[in-house]
């Protein structure tokens, strides 16, 4: 759920709440207005059972202004809170909270990439447990390749292409959002385990997909170090990045100008729900962890709720 700048942790839900998620619906119209329905049911079925709304933006409130804000009128800014957001803070947040206790290292003394890699992504830096820098941005539609989202593109290109195919702004945000991405590569499928079946067996387009895809993961990954002062532990997590070790391998070959050596067996290994190290004794560390979304929503609802009885 998409909280804009109201809420820098999860919240009880009121009719105050209420309002503030519906402002937000311009910056996520397909998410907010559904919440808002659930919360409305739950509210008339159970109208004494206290609600909590946890936000995926929340973790990416500590992201400082130089990180935050486009250059672009700063006017926009102020009247239309436009900002890079951030969103799948719970995922982030909760494997690099693991991936600290699995490395015996201090959260409050860390510094972690994270790679939330599925039909959605996204890459965050997180510094003593706080995110400092994230590639999603005012929409989920920036930043990495997804699976039919463009992520990056030239702001010059949208109308481009409306005028070349004579359609309407909305329709072109809607091919950038529904119809690229790996999708829109491989003219084949949004999957990456389908994908990577047909890259095997010569199919042209997936393999030009994922090594697009693998390319700007790993642009990004070297872009966002800049916002840490030390990289302790390069975090692979969501569906992808728990299970595809082709692209965790192709990714780890592209920091080489960051001492990244993989463990080809461990990485192998590392699949199916099983998480670990994924480089060398001698390498930075690369980890998969798998992710508990779930977990960490049930893990604030309990800290707000608690919070509030007492």
């Amino acid at each position: 759920m998409h909280g804009g700048e109201a809420f820098k942790t999860s919240s009880i839900i009121n009719e105050e709440v209420i309002s503030i998620i519906e402002s937000c619906i311009p910056f996520a119209p397909l998410h907010n207005p559904a919440n808002l329905i659930g919360i409305r049911v739950a509210m008339e079925v159970a109208p004494n059972l206290p609600q909590v709304a946890v936000f995926d933006t929340a973790f990416h409130q500590t992201i400082p202004k130089e990180a935050y804000l486009y250059a672009v009128p700063i006017e926009w800014y102020r009247s239309f809170a436009v900002r890079r957001y951030g969103f799948h803070g719970t995922s982030h947040q909760y494997v690099v909270q693991k991936a600290a206790e699995e490395l015996g290292l201090d959260i409050k003394e860390s510094a972690f990439i994270s790679a939330h890699l599925g039909n959605g992504a996204s890459a965050t830096a997180v510094l003593n447990g706080r995110s400092v820098d994230t590639t999603m941005g005012f929409t989920p539609l920036e930043g990495l390749v997804m699976g039919t989202r463009s992520g990056d593109i030239d702001p010059g290109l949208p109308p481009y292409i409306a005028q070349s195919l004579g359609i309407s702004p909305d329709e072109v945000v809607d091919l950038l959002n529904k119809k690229s991405g790996l999708l829109g590569l491989s003219e084949l499928s949004n999957d990456m385990r389908e994908l990577t079946i047909a890259a095997n067996s010569g199919h042209v387009g997936s393999k030009l997909a994922i090594d697009v895809f693998v390319h700007r993961l790993a642009k990004a990954i070297g872009a966002l170090a800049i916002s840490l002062p030390k990289i302790d532990a390069l975090i692979f997590t969501g569906g992808i990045g728990e299970n595809s070790a082709l692209v965790r391998e192709k990714v780890i070959g592209k920091l080489g100008a960051f001492g990244f050596q993989l463990d080809h067996k461990a990485n192998d290994h590392a699949v199916g729900g099983i998480g670990g190290i994924i480089t060398d004794r001698d390498s930075p560390v690369a980890i998969v962890v798998n992710t508990n979304e779930e977990a960490m929503i049930v893990k604030q609802t309990l800290e707000v709720l608690n919070k509030d009885t007492k």
